[in-house]
């Protein structure tokens, strides 16, 4: 991503005995993340389709997250990599606790395949230090986000992008099988996220019309998605998610969320 590890994880990766295909391995100063990296992972989609690699590797900015591209061209997030990592820490007994950490924002179908290996999910609030908090508390070795963001406690104290590439690569190397095979113990729910931008920020559990309205959602899934709707910790923006198996349907339901939070908190209510 044009940043922290531009130079460290090629160099690691080539001494490991890797080919490496480098990609937004070129800071100025001013292109961070700029197209490429985990946060714009098409970059490495590309490079990995033309030079028809076996893993792709896209880091971001300061290299604590990373995403995965797969030889079929599938892009693997971190859900997925938590799935694999906890499977093979799992079968080889080093998963402490038979738990993972993950947050509000963690796949049902992460929840759901581990579930299946008798592995619960322990939900924190969104953030890698919430994260980590948790795991420290419950004693716990495996833990990450979504976008990418994971720990393996037994290694570090916190996320690291390569250390996180490696433990899949190691897995790979390990298992003989490739990686869109081994991601593939997972199958994410279709989820649609949204944000809403607000002028203010009242507790949204006082805000009746939302709640009465999540409610409503809430049943109209019958236990088979769900909905979360937050504010971002550091944007005056409301975010609002919703996973279910019908993504037309998801889509309606987001939208009326949507538009009550513009009329109840959005920058142009009054």
């Amino acid at each position: 991503a044009n940043g922290a590890a531009y130079r460290v994880a090629p160099t690691v990766l080539e001494e490991l005995g890797a080919e490496v295909i480098r990609v937004g391995t070129e800071p100025n100063g001013t292109n961070i993340n700029e197209g490429c990296g985990a946060l714009h992972p098409a970059s490495v989609l590309r490079a990995a389709r033309t030079y028809r690699a076996d893993v792709g590797i896209a880091l971001d900015g300061d290299a604590d997250r990373v995403v995965l591209v797969d030889a079929p061209g599938q892009i693997i997030d971190g859900d997925r990599i938590l799935a694999m990592c906890a499977f093979d820490l799992h079968a080889r007994g080093q998963l402490r606790g038979d738990r993972v950490v993950g947050t509000v924002m963690s796949n049902l179908g992460l929840e759901a395949a581990l579930r299946g290996r008798g592995i619960e999910l322990l939900r924190t609030q969104v953030g890698d230090r919430n994260v980590v908090e948790a795991m420290r508390r419950e004693n716990l070795n495996l833990g990450g986000e979504s976008s990418g963001h994971v720990v393996f406690r037994d290694h570090n104290t916190t996320c690291d992008g390569m250390l996180t590439a490696l433990q899949v690569l190691a897995l790979v190397v390990r298992t003989e099988r490739p990686l869109a095979e081994l991601a593939a113990v997972m199958e994410p729910v279709p989820q649609i996220l949204r944000s809403v931008p607000v002028r203010a920020k009242p507790p949204l559990e006082e805000l009746q019309e939302l709640t009465a309205l999540v409610a409503r959602i809430e049943q109209d899934l019958r236990g088979k998605g769900r909905i979360l709707v937050r504010y971002s910790g550091t944007e005056p923006i409301a975010r609002v998610m919703l996973e279910g198996e019908e993504v037309g349907r998801l889509g309606e339901l987001a939208e009326e969320v949507c538009a009550l939070l513009r009329r109840l908190v959005g920058e142009e209510a009054s």
